[in-house]
């Protein structure tokens, strides 16, 4: 019969195992929810990133091809698009670069006249004529002189007339009609870029027209989206103006008909099912 001293030793013996089990099993409980929030925090922020990238116009393989086979072209326009500069005068020195990505879906129309003097006060208001009707734009000079200029020259040149809006996404706090592509594929743009004109400050609340960009820095060109509901974005994207509530009610029309979900799930939404095709864009004032 064992002895009481043999007794405790057995009952230490058992009980530093207890322990030691214990510990084991709590490590990996602990290792287990780590692994578990940082699969969920990657899939957050692949979703976030998804969503924002599907603003830049890239979701065609072609524009992926174009991308991936020029990034010295990339840096080299990164160089030059550079933030525009505030003359004496009170007007700004935009720099349109020329795009040398190598993308084929660009269409070249030239530059905007006279950069070295773009105004910096007042708005050039805009009628984007479709075929769900008119959405009358207000482009904001102060706050986005050199895209209010480039998206009043393109109209002026007839860039956009009969382009289709290709992409619309219609989430509760993402929703957007996506326009600007001559070509319809999401990838189209002018042959220049021009920089971002944003602040920590710039945020997308229903009614903002924003530009669209590649997410690369001095990578804005044509493409544009149309915010019909406040937007949760980073600020990343040039605020140029904004449209009335004429306007709105249209693109509420759009909204309401939902999208194709072509192109979920990333980077999200998709064609909008009520076609919309811009007739003509026109400075009027």
């Amino acid at each position: 019969m064992p002895t009481n001293k043999q007794q405790r030793l057995a009952a230490q013996r058992r009980l530093q195992r207890q322990l030691e089990k214990r510990a084991e099993m709590a490590r990996k409980r602990r290792r287990n929810l780590l692994v578990v929030v940082t699969v969920v925090a990657v899939v957050l922020v692949a979703g976030a990133v998804a969503l924002v990238a599907g603003l830049n116009g890239g979701d065609d393989d072609a524009q992926a091809a174009a991308s991936s086979s020029s990034a010295a072209a990339t840096e080299d326009t990164e160089a030059t698009a550079a933030p525009a500069v505030t003359n004496a005068d009170g007007t700004v020195t935009c720099t349109y670069a020329p795009d040398t990505s190598g993308n084929p879906s660009l269409t070249d129309v030239g530059t905007p006249p006279d950069p070295a003097s773009t105004p910096a006060s007042g708005t050039v208001g805009l009628l984007m004529s479709t075929d769900q009707g008119d959405i009358p734009l207000t482009l904001d000079r102060a706050g986005a002189p050199c895209a209010a200029a480039s998206f009043a020259y393109l109209a002026s040149v007839q860039f956009f007339d009969g382009s289709i809006c290709h992409r619309e996404v219609n989430q509760p706090t993402f929703g957007v009609l996506q326009c600007g592509d001559p070509t319809g594929s999401g990838s189209g743009g002018p042959s220049y870029t021009f920089a971002e004109e944003v602040t920590p400050e710039t945020t997308y609340p229903r009614g903002t027209i924003a530009m669209a960009n590649s997410g690369q820095p001095g990578s804005t060109g044509s493409q544009f989206f149309l915010c019909f509901v406040d937007t949760q974005l980073p600020p990343d994207y040039t605020a140029v103006g904004t449209v009335d509530e004429a306007g709105l009610a249209v693109l509420d029309t759009i909204a309401a008909a939902g999208n194709d979900g072509s192109f979920e799930p990333s980077p999200g939404g998709g064609a909008p099912n009520l076609p919309v095709t811009i007739t003509s864009m026109t400075v009027v004032a």
